[in-house]
């Protein structure tokens, strides 16, 4: 899906690979300069929760550009932030009680860090002490170094390691179908996480601690994988005790992709700080967020008052307009529910056509957010060797126009080299033909590379 780099001034991904340009996009299509018609089934990375072409999102869009597309929030504000901002407080309960709009996902984890270290400077009895981060491997939080340094994802950190900070260490994820046991419960296996989690509290000393940082569902480092039940009840329970703040990640599973519009709803757990960022905008604009609870809110308000940190587009009112006409938009046509219904059939789809493929290990997500994982050997679970590059083939299969599916292949499953897996995050407008298409197109991708090996 190439041409040649020769006729390209963008530094693409791969200098090697120009992609073939998209000229427009409809629900769940996109529209290649070649004439192909492409099924959209990831949203790009998780991204466009709406599909492509909205006309009530662009309409939005273009009447905030009509009053004004630019101002400095350390200067002005704007109506349409704070609607955005109301909605998405309201949309918590009121739970979590301000909004920062920012524009990618690594910017929102960068934001909430820097949050993280200022609340506790910000405390009557401030705690300078406390500089470090626990994540969980093999995590992925982001590009920019602060961020990358919080994630535990070897092959993405590899070629930055000296230039990231030492103040993050990591422990296991919850991900069951490598981490139990055999024989173990779900609840033998939460009391064992939770230890590892209090062990790496203790080695550090409770008292230096930030905060623990997870993703709900986690997304591209390990592929749609669910944490088990009560998991994440322990995991707050550990920070409570030594006065962590408690940090949500849910940039690729929130805004609605597992099924509720947080995905800690569904774990019945409230973060202290919580990151938003691809389906809040859906793609029509680069908009993320963080969402912080209240006692963080009057903590910084009874102090200095001032959160050291900004950014040149910081709440952009075209960025928010896209953004609530989004949410508003999935409100309006109680998306929610077909993300549920949707999901609920593409799940089924999935486990009756590959459940019993030999190179498929497991197969788990939430909502419209699943992902297989590819093994060599079903029973051992061992993973194909990282040289055959396995989630590449099957992602660059999928680009051949007899295909002309997205299929978001990733590695490093299983240590953060070996491992492949594969992301399938179609919109939240999909219907049953459409799952019917990308499932029978997916077969037929994974029976060719297959028997390409």
């Amino acid at each position: 899906m190439a041409t040649d780099n020769k006729t390209s001034a963008i530094l693409h991904r791969d200098t090697r690979f120009v992609p073939k340009k998209v000229v427009g996009g409809k629900g769940s299509y996109l529209f290649l300069e070649d004439g192909t018609k492409f099924l959209d089934s990831t949203g790009g990375a998780a991204v466009s929760c709406l599909g492509h072409g909205n006309e009530q999102v662009n309409q939005m869009i273009k009447d905030q550009m009509d009053q004004v597309s630019y101002c400095h929030s350390a200067f002005f504000g704007t109506q349409v932030a704070e609607d955005l901002a109301q909605l998405l407080v309201d949309s918590t309960g009121g739970k979590l009680s301000k909004l920062f709009v920012v524009s990618s996902g690594s910017e929102a984890v960068e934001a909430a860090l820097k949050l993280a270290r200022q609340y506790f400077l910000e405390l009557p009895t401030p705690q300078s002490q406390r500089t470090k981060f626990i994540a969980r491997l093999p995590s992925y939080h982001g590009t920019t170094l602060g961020a990358l340094g919080l994630g535990g994802h070897v092959q993405r950190r590899e070629p930055f390691e000296p230039l990231l900070s030492r103040n993050t260490s990591h422990v296991s994820p919850c991900y069951a179908y490598r981490g139990k046991r055999d024989g173990e419960s779900d609840a033998d296996y939460v009391v064992r996480l939770a230890a590892e989690l209090e062990a790496e509290f203790q080695r550090l000393g409770p008292e230096t601690v930030c905060a623990f940082v997870a993703e709900p569902v986690v997304g591209a480092a390990l592929g749609c994988v669910p944490a088990v039940p009560g998991y994440f009840r322990a995991m707050k329970d550990v920070c409570e005790k030594h006065g962590a703040l408690f940090i949500l990640d849910e940039i690729m599973s929130g805004m609605g992709r597992c099924g509720t519009l947080h995905a800690w709803e569904q774990e019945d757990v409230i973060p202290d700080i919580q990151t938003i960022g691809k389906g809040l905008g859906g793609g029509y604009a680069p908009v993320s967020g963080i969402l912080i609870g209240d006692s963080i809110v009057q903590t910084m308000d009874k102090g200095t008052g001032v959160f050291r940190h900004g950014q040149t587009y910081q709440g952009h009112p075209v960025s928010c307009a896209a953004a609530l006409a989004v949410q508003k938009t999935i409100q309006e046509q109680s998306l929610l529910d077909n993300v549920r219904e949707m999901g609920a059939y593409l799940e089924s789809q999935l486990k009756q056509r590959f459940e019993n493929h030999p190179h498929v290990g497991d197969i788990r997500g939430k909502g419209l957010f699943w992902g297989l994982e590819f093994v060599k050997d079903k029973a051992t679970k061992e993973p194909f060797d990282s040289e055959v590059r396995l989630s590449s083939l099957i992602q660059g299969k999928g680009l051949e126009p007899e295909y002309s599916v997205s299929l978001y292949g990733c590695s490093g499953t299983v240590d953060g080299i070996k491992g492949d897996h594969l992301v399938l995050a179609p919109p939240f407008v999909v219907s049953k033909t459409e799952i019917d298409l990308l499932v029978d197109t997916l077969e037929k991708v994974l029976k060719d590379v297959f028997a390409s090996l």
